[in-house]
This record gives structure tokens, sequence and C-alpha cells, in this order.
């Protein structure tokens, strides 16, 4: 059963790679809202989803991100949108937070 409230202290991290973790914040219907932390030079590697949208707003540090083909710096407070088979990937120049939304939810996150 998917919950209706869920409070950050009660949910653990996964560990993705030496400088990179998530958990998943919350989910529901057809969404899924993930926070992901970097150690800077903490890389999520390019890549694409060919079922989901993905928004990614940027809660702390700066990032390099590359999404279609286009690079740009991006701080705390800024975000991207990246649909359907769009290329997209982010190395941290700082440590940082992501809060990643996707649509329909990641199943592959729950296995």
């Amino acid at each position: 059963m998917e919950k209706i409230i869920v409070k950050n202290s009660e949910i653990e991290f996964e560990e993705l790679e030496a400088k990179v973790k998530r958990k998943i914040l919350s989910r529901g219907g057809t969404m899924m809202a993930v926070e992901v932390h970097f150690k800077k030079g903490g890389v999520g590697k390019k890549h694409s989803h060919d079922q989901h949208e993905q928004i990614c707003y940027i809660l702390k540090g700066e990032f390099e991100v590359e999404v279609g083909g286009e690079t740009s710096t991006l701080k705390a407070g800024d975000s991207f949108y990246a649909g359907k088979n769009i290329e997209h990937g982010v190395k941290a120049l700082t440590d940082a937070v992501i809060l990643d939304v996707f649509t329909p939810q990641r199943e592959d996150f729950l296995a």
C-alpha cells in the first residue's frame, strides 16, 4: 500500500555508487518523488527513459547537466525536464541534492 504521509527521517538511503545515494520520498498513482544526494564529483550517468518523464529540481549545490545534447551549470533552485527518450546526465560540482519526480513510477527502483 502506498503511504499518503511520509517522514523523511524514517526513510533509509540506498547507496548507488561511492558518491551517490537516494531515497524514495513518496509515490502514488503514476508519480514518484526521489531525493538523490551527491558528493562532489558524483555522477548520474547519461541515460534516457523509454517509458518515463522526469523533472529534476536542484535542492542544494551545483551540477553540470546535459539534457538533449545541451550542457549547462545548474544550482539550487534550478531545474530541468527530460521527456521520454531524451538523454540526460549530471555531475556534482559540489556536495549537492536533487529532487527527481517521475511519471509513471520507476518500478525498477522498487525491486
